[in-house]
């Protein structure tokens, strides 16, 4: 297993969205189940998920469970996030829970009535496009904040070179790329050419740029939030835009030149026609 360092971590442009909570975790060992829990009860109000109950880090179950007490449905209906010990996967995704909680907790809601259904209709299939998009999202998720309607499009129209390269100056002043899923922060540990998220556009005013990060932050957890919640959204993978994250300014040096964008093993055409 990686080794736990904390440092390395606060340095990493990729992991800025979970500074704030990097910097509370302890510096020499590898986190622990209480370190996530004392960082809850620090929090005002408490992190509650959709039913209501607070949010807490609890041990992982073993053998086979009821329903009830499978991991989407037993965060839901009791908010315990059931958490394997020395584990970077489930440490990663305790500190996306306490940087993005409302869109996580948004996410968790979507996955339990999305089984529920499979539970009430035996024929229904166990995972279908809603728990797919759902998955993608939290597992590979980059929410990407966008005031320029023109830089959202070359996004999702594939057009990599325009995007990162010709336009580099209105990405850096207009969009801001933040990793959300906690499989794709595992893989972040040690980026390669080739690492790709999962994006979702949220529209902001420009003036989002200017706000600390933590009000940033505040702001894109709700808007995460109220768009997931809506059930007429994230019913499709399609909804979703890959971010080859490597490509993105400022997070990784050799994409300041711009034959990095050449690669088109990366910085693949779109496909949007296809079926």
């Amino acid at each position: 297993m990686l080794e736990w360092n904390r440092q390395v971590l606060l340095q990493a442009p990729l992991f800025a969205p979970l500074r704030a909570v990097i910097t509370r975790l302890p510096r020499a060992a590898f986190p622990v189940i209480a370190d996530f829990n004392a960082l809850l009860s620090d929090r005002t109000p408490a992190i509650t998920v959709h039913t209501g109950r607070t949010l807490r880090f609890v041990p992982q179950a073993t053998g086979k469970q009821a329903f009830e007490s499978q991991y989407e449905p037993r965060c839901y209906l009791s908010g315990e996030v059931q958490t394997r010990a020395d584990n970077w996967h489930d440490l990663l995704n305790a500190l996306v829970w306490l940087t993005f909680p409302k869109a996580k907790a948004a996410i968790n809601a979507r996955h339990y009535h999305a089984l529920q259904q499979v539970t009430q209709s035996p024929n229904t299939s166990q995972r279908g496009a809603v728990r797919d998009t759902n998955t993608l999202m939290d597992e590979s998720g980059v929410i990407v904040a966008c005031a320029d309607k023109q830089l959202a499009q070359l996004l999702r129209d594939f057009k990599w070179r325009e995007l990162f390269w010709q336009r580099r100056a209105e990405v850096r002043q207009h969009m801001g790329f933040y990793v959300f899923g906690h499989g794709l922060y595992e893989k972040s540990l040690q980026p390669y050419t080739g690492i790709t998220g999962q994006g979702i556009v949220l529209e902001v005013d420009t003036e989002f740029f200017t706000w600390p990060n933590d009000l940033q932050l505040t702001h894109l957890d709700e808007l995460m939030a109220a768009f997931w919640s809506n059930t007429e959204h994230c019913r499709s993978t399609r909804e979703l835009s890959p971010v080859p994250l490597l490509g993105v300014p400022g997070w990784c040096a050799e994409n300041n030149d711009a034959s990095y964008y050449d690669n088109t093993a990366y910085f693949r055409p779109g496909r949007r026609g296809e079926s």
